[in-house]
């Protein structure tokens, strides 16, 4: 991901923005043009995500299953050992808006 902005990626998010505007790109091929326009997904500490899973309902084993990952990287979620990122941090997230049937 571009930290910083440059005048070509300017250009091209302007030009998109005036396209979109235009109705003549669909926000999918906005999205293409400018991956910086989403929001940064926020850490989670181990109490949210132990908060996360508890307010669900289930073992950090069903837990684990549900995200596709291992009992023990739950487990190091909640105690601080380690840091979910990427897609499992997304996948947190969206459990905490919505709940577990959004990815169950």
């Amino acid at each position: 991901m571009y930290k910083t902005k440059s005048p070509d990626r300017e250009t091209v998010r302007e030009t998109a923005k005036r396209l979109r505007k235009a109705d003549v790109v669909d926000q999918v091929t906005l999205r293409e043009f400018d991956p910086l326009e989403l929001p940064p997904v926020e850490p989670l500490g181990p109490a949210e995500i132990k908060r996360i899973r508890e307010g669900a309902h289930v073992s950090q084993a069903v837990f684990a299953h549900l995200l596709n990952t291992s009992v023990s990287t739950v487990q190091k979620w909640e105690i601080g050992q380690k840091k979910p990122t990427g897609t499992a941090l997304k996948l947190l997230h969206l459990v905490q808006k919505h709940g577990l049937e959004v990815i169950a």
